[in-house]
């Protein structure tokens, strides 16, 4: 592999003023400093952790941003040599552990596009090697192991990306600059809603087993999770989602595109009381069909005390009603719409009302002061007097290839991005403590401590051998 040069280290007025700017704009939380950036000219050489489904177009994005693909590791055989065709010249691995340790020095930088579970260890073991990471939504499936990225990213001085590509849109930039300059005043509710899952959950485990398929290493496939018998078609390759021990549910799934641009705008901290309020009928290791949930925020930076609800389910199950916001608080969405959008995400302010229809953020509504009806953003006088403050995107993977060229902070860095994670992962806690149970939350020592049996959930115990 060809060394990449050292870069001159910026001069302090350039660091100051991007300092300056993300504290000003809430473009970033922190200014995370990459040591050793990568030459504008060099090759960033790039090994893939997960390349079918999502991983395959993770990977093409690697390389349309100017990667060159070293390493292809998947669990499914399959899904490996459909990826190897397009780059044949990559060696291939099913074992990330083994792709890491013999490629080595000889990788800069890792994708990782695997189910939740994985997630953390993989990203762990790949940052202590100092490689820059790219990793799917959700970051971690664990709180624990969120903190743990977040603080490897500082100490290790990387690059890093969490892909919820909707941060890239300069329709969400927009939307937190419209809220921040304070059209619809001080906001104390946020409501979020989602139509997943769209997979299966609420359910038992099955009994029994069914034979490995050959193109699968199941064992590869469990990674740091308990073992358990292969069932065909109730975990591999979509349904894991659902399932305690793989995924994170509705919440984890969506969460980190839905509530990424009302975290932003908001400034949300860690929240001080997380509650199920109410779930369809629970099991022992899968998510509910549907649940409403609440996290209670303090004050921050000059911001009012905010609850925020979460509602998930399915609109076409059969079997249940979705829980959603109440009718008073949707009917001018559901005049605007002719219904109520089967996703969404709606900020309560004392001066008025911003909906956004899209699990992105893209789009939004206002409805200000004494305005009984809502207006698109881009048409609405209030919004089209803030200014524009928070710099655009050239694009959200190309955010990560500039941070690891020349520094500048990509707006899902792992230090929002584990933030963001940890907090939306608390209400997968309190789902698993127990309907009406309020879980008071001390954020810093990641313990609750009116409920330390949540403790249990924070951090999960690896099979041996998956430790980062």
């Amino acid at each position: 592999m060809k060394t990449s040069p050292k870069a001159s280290p910026r001069s302090p007025s350039r660091r100051q003023f991007l300092r300056r700017s993300a504290t000003a704009t809430g473009a970033v939380l922190a200014f995370p400093y990459v040591g050793d950036v990568l030459g504008a000219n060099d090759r960033i050489q790039v090994a893939c952790i997960g390349v079918g489904g999502k991983g395959s177009s993770d990977t093409d994005d690697a390389a349309r941003c100017g990667g060159t693909i070293v390493g292809l590791c998947d669990v499914d055989s399959d899904s490996l040599a459909k990826k190897a065709q397009k780059f044949p010249d990559a060696r291939r691995f099913a074992d990330f552990r083994k792709m890491l340790e013999e490629l080595g020095s000889s990788v800069d930088a890792v994708t990782i596009s695997t189910p939740d579970h994985v997630h953390g260890v993989a990203a762990a073991m790949a940052m202590k090697m100092g490689k820059h990471i790219y990793c799917q939504k959700p970051l971690t499936q664990t709180v624990s192991e969120a903190r743990e990225l977040r603080q490897l990213a500082r100490d290790k001085k990387l690059a890093t990306q969490m892909g919820n590509q909707g941060s890239a849109g300069s329709g969400l930039r927009r939307a937190v600059e419209v809220i921040q300059s304070g059209v619809i005043g001080p906001v104390r509710e946020l409501h979020v809603w989602s139509n997943r899952p769209v997979w299966p959950q609420g359910l038992a485990r099955p009994e029994g087993s069914d034979p490995v398929p050959a193109n699968l290493d199941w064992d590869l496939w469990l990674g740091p999770a308990a073992v358990r018998p292969y069932k065909k078609g109730v975990y591999h390759s979509f349904a894991w989602r659902g399932w305690n021990d793989f995924g994170t549910g509705a919440l984890g799934d969506m969460a980190c595109h839905t509530v990424n641009m009302p975290f932003r705008a908001l400034k949300l901290g860690y929240p001080t009381r997380v509650v199920a309020e109410i779930t369809s009928e629970s099991f022992p290791e899968t998510f509910a069909k549907t649940s409403r949930l609440r996290f209670e925020f303090p004050e921050r930076e000059g911001l009012p005390p905010l609850k925020f609800w979460w509602y998930d389910g399915n609109p076409g199950d059969q079997d249940l009603a979705p829980l959603r916001p109440s009718a008073d608080l949707t009917r001018e969405i559901v005049t605007l719409q002719g219904s109520l959008p089967a996703s969404g995400c709606l900020l309560v302010g004392e001066r008025g009302k911003l909906f956004s229809p899209d699990d992105y953020g893209s789009q939004f509504f206002l409805m200000a002061d004494a305005e009984k009806a809502y207006t698109a953003g881009e048409k609405h006088e209030a919004a089209r007097a803030v200014a524009e403050t928070i710099p655009r995107s050239p694009g959200h993977n190309e955010e990560w290839f500039r941070m690891m060229r020349d520094g500048t902070p990509a707006y899902s860095n792992f230090d929002i991005a584990a933030y963001l994670t940890e907090i939306i992962l608390l209400g997968c806690i309190a789902v698993r403590v127990g309907e009406g149970r309020v879980m008071e939350w001390d954020g810093p020592n990641m313990r609750s401590p009116n409920l330390p049996e949540a403790s249990r959930f924070v951090k999960r115990e690896n099979r041996p051998g998956w430790s980062a």
